[in-house]
C-alpha cells in the first residue's frame, strides 16, 4: 500500500511538473499549430519487412519527411520531427518530444504487414481493442520496447503480450479521443476520395506511443509491404509523395476546421427521440451542447456564434470547447441541439455533466429524475 501511494505522489508531482513546463512552453510557440511527424521504427529496428527487402522504417521516414516539406510551407504551421534520419528512437522518448513541444497533434506513420496478401490502409486512435486483430497489430509496433535500454523501468508493468496491459492505456488520451477521431477519419477519407485506397477504417488500439502523447494523436498504417503490388507503391517514389499529400491534406483540413471554429465533432453517445413541452428534469444532471472545438479562446459572446446566446467555453488541452446552453431539462436540451443544427452547427450533440464531469448521455438517462 506504501508503495502504491508513493507512485500516486509521484505521478502527481509530474503532472504538476509537467502542466507547469507547458504553460511555459507554449508562451514561446508565438501562435503557431504545432504537428509531430513521427517516423516508425528506425535504426536497429526494421519494423515490417518483405522477402523483397522493402523496409517499414525507410518508408515511414520518406513518408514523413514529404509531409513536412508540405506543411512547412504554411507560415502558421510548426513541423517537430522525432527523427529525420535512419536512427533508433525509444517509443517514450517519441512521446516526449511531442509533450515538450506542446504539440496540437501527433502523427505517427507506419506500414503493416500479414501472411496473406492483405492490403489498404488504416488509421488508428488510442484505445481498447477492439478484436484480436487490432490487438496484434498494436502488439506488434509495441513489441519495439524489447529493444529499447531499461524497457522494464521505462514500461513499467507493461506486457505487449497480455491484453490486460492495454486496459489503462487510454485514459490519458481520454480527453483528445473526438479530436483524434476527427483528424483520422479525413486522413481515411482522403485516402479513400483521391487516391482510391482500399479503406480499412479508423480503429482503437493500444499504441504505446500514442499513450505517451497529451495532445490529439494518431497512428496510420499507410499499408502492406507484405502485399506484392501495395509494396511496391508504397517502396515507389510515386506512392509516398502521394500518400504524403493525402496525409498533409487532411491535417490541413483538420487545422482549418479548428481555426475557424466550426470543427465537425464526434458525439460518442447520440441518443434521439420525441421531443415533449413536459419537463423532464434531472437530478444533479447538466445538459450542455457541445457545438465546436477550436485551438482559439474565442469570447464566448454571440457574435462569435452565429447569435446563439448562453455560450460557455471550457480549455481541455490545448483545445477549447464551446458548449450552448444549460438545463437539467432534457427535453429543453433537445429543443436547444435543435436551434444550434438550425444555426449551422451541424455536427453538435447533447452532453451530460454530473458535478462538473462529463458523463455518457446514455447513464444520464438512466438517473432518477425529479
Amino acid at each position: 500500500m506504501q508503495t502504491y501511494i508513493f507512485k500516486l505522489i509521484v505521478s502527481f508531482i509530474i503532472v504538476l511538473t509537467f502542466n507547469s513546463y507547458q504553460t511555459i512552453n507554449a508562451q514561446s510557440n508565438n501562435g503557431k499549430f504545432i504537428v509531430v511527424l513521427d517516423a516508425g521504427h528506425g535504426g536497429k529496428d526494421p519494423g515490417k519487412h518483405a522477402k523483397s527487402g522493402i523496409k517499414e522504417k525507410d518508408i515511414a521516414l520518406k513518408i514523413v519527411l514529404n509531409v513536412g516539406k508540405i506543411l512547412e510551407k504554411n507560415a502558421d504551421i510548426k513541423v517537430v520531427y522525432t527523427r529525420k534520419t535512419d536512427v533508433f528512437v525509444d517509443l517514450f522518448k517519441r512521446g516526449k518530444i511531442a509533450n515538450e513541444a506542446d504539440a496540437d497533434l501527433f502523427v505517427s506513420v507506419h506500414c503493416n504487414a500479414h501472411n496473406t496478401q492483405a492490403s489498404g490502409s488504416e488509421t488508428y486512435v488510442l484505445g481498447i481493442h477492439r478484436n484480436d486483430t487490432n490487438f496484434n497489430v498494436a502488439k506488434a509496433e509495441n513489441e519495439v520496447i524489447f529493444l529499447e535500454d531499461n524497457h522494464e523501468e521505462n514500461y513499467k508493468g507493461f506486457d505487449p503480450n497480455s491484453p490486460e496491459s492495454f486496459i489503462g492505456l487510454s485514459l490519458m488520451q481520454e480527453e483528445y479521443l473526438d479530436q483524434s477521431i476527427k483528424l483520422a477519419s479525413l486522413i481515411q477519407e482522403s485516402f479513400t476520395n483521391k487516391l482510391k485506397r482500399k479503406n480499412r477504417g479508423v480503429k482503437q488500439a493500444g499504441f504505446i506511443v500514442l499513450h505517451q502523447t497529451v495532445m490529439p494523436s494518431v497512428l496510420i498504417e499507410t499499408g502492406f509491404v507484405t502485399n506484392t503490388a501495395e509494396g511496391n507503391y508504397l517502396n515507389s517514389s510515386k506512392g509516398q509523395k502521394e500518400l504524403s499529400k493525402s496525409i498533409s491534406d487532411a491535417i490541413l483540413d483538420y487545422k482549418a476546421e479548428v481555426d475557424k471554429n466550426v470543427g465537425s465533432i464526434v458525439a460518442e453517445d447520440i441518443i434521439e427521440d420525441n421531443i415533449s413541452n413536459e419537463e423532464n428534469t434531472f437530478k444533479n444532471i447538466v445538459f450542455k451542447i457541445q457545438i465546436a472545438a477550436s485551438s482559439k479562446a474565442l469570447e464566448p459572446k454571440a457574435y462569435n456564434f452565429k447569435g446563439l446566446r448562453d455560450i460557455s467555453r471550457e480549455k481541455q488541452g490545448n483545445l477549447y470547447k464551446y458548449y450552448y446552453g444549460y438545463t437539467s431539462d432534457y427535453n429543453k436540451a433537445k429543443k436547444l441541439h435543435i436551434e444550434a443544427k438550425n444555426k449551422g452547427y451541424k455536427d453538435a450533440y447533447i452532453v451530460a455533466l454530473r458535478d462538473g464531469k462529463k458523463i455518457k448521455l446514455s447513464e444520464a438517462l438512466k438517473t432518477e429524475v425529479n
